[in-house]
């Protein structure tokens, strides 16, 4: 009987919902011709593809597979390069494995891309610089970052300030660094360099400072959704654990 409810229920629900977005009415007969089965159809083969590309649901199919296969995308970079040793695949590669945080396989991977590209591939060398920084080797980094073109305002302009600002403080440039940083929050989108600075500033005895920036990561992360807050779930995570730990000092 229960069962019986549940399925008549879902039926409602359906057909209420093939009419109210002008589905082809023919859905109205599966639905209640085939109860429960009619249902699944309708829902697999009109309204998941429909809702297949929305931004939530690419981000949540992205997590989702992530957590269940993670290796999916180095292994998916590998078959490439299986079938064509190329710039373009090696790249895919080393963001992959940027991805897992294996930085010393992603740095072999940006240093092959760019033997095997045309030359001036800038944005591969700031890839390659990153993964450096990662690796322990600053100056080398800096180096590079050095020797790209001046880019003019923007987000990618941004990012390279970001990197560029974690680089001088890790080689003790601390006045630049903290400069840098200044610089970068007001107009970075995103709470990543908020985060970094908050670090940066608690490593210099800064709590203060550090405190006023975590409470702007929490304030903005309380106007996001669920969906937006767990792609970046751990770092989330540091703010609100080293804020806690700042407001019972």
């Amino acid at each position: 009987m229960i069962f019986l409810v549940a399925s008549m229920c879902v039926q409602i629900l359906c057909a209420v919902h093939a009419i109210r977005s002008g589905r082809n009415q023919i859905w109205l007969l599966f639905i209640f011709l085939f109860s429960i089965l009619g249902c699944f159809a309708y829902l697999v083969l009109e309204v998941l593809p429909a809702h297949w590309n929305n931004r939530h649901v690419r981000t949540a199919r992205a997590q989702v597979v992530g957590k269940v296969d993670p290796e999916r995308a180095v292994r998916d970079a590998e078959r490439s390069l299986e079938l064509a040793e190329t710039a373009a695949n090696y790249i895919a590669l080393g963001d992959a494995q940027t991805v897992r945080h294996r930085y010393a396989d992603a740095e072999v991977a940006y240093r092959k891309a760019l033997t095997l590209g045309p030359g001036n591939d800038w944005a591969t060398q700031v890839k390659l610089a990153a993964m450096l920084f990662e690796c322990g080797k600053s100056g080398e980094a800096l180096r590079l970052l050095d020797a790209a073109p001046e880019l003019a305002r923007g987000s990618e302009w941004d990012r390279r300030a970001l990197l560029r600002a974690r680089i001088l403080a890790d080689l003790g440039r601390v006045a630049e660094a903290r400069t840098l940083f200044e610089d970068v929050v007001e107009r970075m989108a995103g709470e990543e360099a908020r985060c970094h600075y908050a670090a940066f500033l608690l490593q210099q005895g800064d709590s203060h400072r550090a405190r006023s920036i975590l409470e702007e990561v929490e304030q903005r992360a309380r106007r996001m959704d669920r969906t937006q807050r767990a792609s970046q779930a751990d770092m989330y995570r540091w703010a609100g654990e080293r804020l806690a730990e700042l407001r019972q000092n």
